[in-house]
């Protein structure tokens, strides 16, 4: 399939009260890891979509799932989301070592990350 999606992210009100639920839930491992300026906890399913867990930046904004779609190239996909109606709500911000993304809305509002992966 073009364009999976390859990373889910939870932006939560409450990650003490997430973690222990979804670790218990669905039995998946989940790993801190610091980043400058937050710790960001990894999702690990197993097989299938893995995803991440971090305190919502937004303020006021409730906790919310966020699906990332793989893109060969974040800058043509973020223009061209734009042209079909979307709004960035995130530019592009990298991920040291992996890769970069945007976080767009679209034009009804849903929002919905571009993952493009560290090229070699």
């Amino acid at each position: 399939m073009a364009h999976p999606f390859v990373h889910v992210e939870l932006m939560s009100t409450d990650v003490g009260k997430c973690k222990p639920f979804y670790a218990k839930l669905f039995d998946w491992k989940l790993d801190d890891v610091q980043m400058p300026e937050m710790t960001y906890t990894m999702i690990r399913v197993g097989e299938g979509t893995g995803g991440g867990l971090m305190k919502n930046p937004i303020p006021g904004a409730p906790s919310i799932w966020v699906p990332y779609v793989l893109v060969d190239d974040l800058k043509a996909a973020k223009d061209k989301a734009v042209s079909l109606g979307a709004t960035v709500m995130k530019d592009t911000t990298d991920v040291s070592g992996a890769g970069s993304f945007v976080i767009i809305n679209d034009p009804a509002g849903a929002m919905l990350g571009l993952w493009q992966e560290k090229r070699a």
